[in-house]
């Protein structure tokens, strides 16, 4: 009782799919036209060349009828034998006595037989037959007499046979297959530009500098890559740019940081004070740091093969020796993937230290971890699959996206009191240069839950 309405649903996901992209969409629009226009040609056709085609066929048998019949009125008896042998050989004519007893099939059921048949008796007679078979002979048979003598005149069919049923299925699947291909091409030469632009977009999404758009064709596409092109450049450049003010902050920044915590040590303070100034001046070196790391690109040519099995058990070993950091491992041994170790690290690092300040254990002074990483079949092929989760408080479904948003700080209890809110931003910003989706829920049980997915080394 369920098939009906899954079958539905099928078709209409297989609609949808076809419907959504815009090489489908534009093919199956000019296949329509052309169909459309086939069929009115094919019509107009039919509809004008019925009436020429009716007059063509008539008159020829009238005049073979007539020409045939006036041999025979005036040749000699004598020769008319050797005259009806030369018309059977030269002209293929057959003639015969027409006799009662003679086995006649109707006339071909064509839709232009009612008519020719009407002209021609307007010009043989009411009494003249047609058949498309006597006495198991086939042809086109018409009768006629001679001074009260009835005679059949049979005509080869290929002389008088326009195109066949077969014959116009045929022309006309030839010319259809040619109409699709011409849509499809045509289809492709138009969506082609739109591709290009489409993946080089996604190719800036995912961190990659695309290659330069050619600035060819149509004005309008010259027009839109070279734009495309120079946005490209100036992003490069501005992220150029970034990387070296924030550099030089970080030096002009830093160098004084330093002085201070010199003084701090050197200054008669009590201990409290020192304390709080130390803490102060680390969580602004803290902040500088995070700043630096959220500028800095990840290239893809720094990428290489990587064990990301040892990488989150020595991530885990580091974080075990805190005081209120206890991880639970489970992780496939032996998993290589494609990336850059510094960043995978820090956002391994980020994640642990995320849960530290902000996913402890309700009741407790400890932040519990738990590590895992499967290899899985995703929906991008076969891929190593690393979840993070805590055992802490979570954080509202509709405020989940606002942690992955850069200089962010939420109310909750996982709000950012500290630090610039650039620590999930930052594993964000470095999976999906990886080629690869953070995913981030809250936990069953409690707690909030990251998970991504890193393509395999070969």
């Amino acid at each position: 009782m369920f098939a009906p309405a899954t079958e539905r649903r099928r078709r209409s996901r297989l609609l949808g799919w076809f419907w959504s992209g815009l090489f489908w969409r534009t093919f199956l629009l000019l296949s329509f036209l052309t169909t459309l226009s086939m069929a009115s040609w094919i019509g107009m056709i039919n509809v004008f060349q019925r009436g020429p085609q009716v007059e063509q066929t008539a008159e020829l048998l009238v005049s073979v009828v007539t020409i045939t019949k006036a041999a025979l009125t005036h040749s000699a008896p004598d020769l008319r034998q050797e005259l009806l042998l030369e018309l059977v050989s030269n002209e293929g004519i057959r003639i015969l006595t027409l006799e009662p007893t003679d086995k006649v099939d109707p006339p071909p059921s064509t839709p232009l037989m009612p008519d020719i048949a009407a002209r021609v008796r307007d010009k043989l007679g009411k009494d003249t037959r047609f058949s498309r078979r006597v006495n198991d002979m086939p042809g086109f048979w018409v009768s006629f007499d001679i001074d009260g003598d009835k005679y059949w005149l049979m005509l080869e069919r290929d002389r008088l046979a326009g195109l066949t049923r077969v014959q116009w299925v045929g022309w006309g699947t030839v010319v259809g297959a040619l109409s699709l291909l011409g849509a499809a091409l045509i289809s492709s030469l138009v969506n082609l530009p739109l591709a290009r632009l489409s993946a080089a977009a996604r190719a800036i999404a995912q961190g990659k500098p695309p290659a330069p758009l050619p600035e060819k064709g149509p004005k309008e596409i010259i027009e839109a890559n070279r734009s495309f092109n120079q946005m490209v450049g100036d992003l490069q450049q501005l992220e150029k740019d970034r990387a070296i003010i924030l550099a030089g902050i970080s030096h002009d920044l830093r160098t004084p940081l330093a002085r201070m915590q010199l003084e701090v040590e050197m200054a008669n303070l009590s201990t409290d004070a020192r304390e709080g100034m130390q803490s102060d001046i680390a969580q602004m070196d803290a902040i500088i740091g995070q700043f630096l790391d959220f500028a800095r690109p990840t290239e893809s040519a720094t990428f290489t093969p990587i064990d990301l099995s040892d990488l989150l058990e020595g991530c885990a070993r580091e974080a075990d020796r805190l005081s209120d950091v206890r991880t639970t491992v489970d992780v496939d041994p032996d998993i290589h993937v494609l990336g850059n170790p510094t960043d995978l690290r820090r956002v391994i690092n980020n994640v642990i230290e995320n849960a530290r300040r902000y996913g402890k254990t309700p009741g407790q002074d400890v932040a519990e971890i738990d590590i895992a990483c499967h290899v899985r079949m995703t929906a991008h092929g076969k891929r190593a699959v690393v979840e993070m989760s805590d055992h802490g408080v979570g954080v509202p479904d509709d405020q989940i996206q606002l942690l992955l948003r850069p200089f962010t700080r939420l109310d909750s209890a996982r709000g950012q009191a500290n630090g610039a809110g650039l620590g999930l931003a930052i594993v964000e910003r470095v999976i999906a240069r990886h080629n690869a989706e953070l995913a981030v829920r809250n936990r069953e049980g409690g707690g909030l839950l990251l998970q991504f997915a890193l393509p395999l080394a070969q």
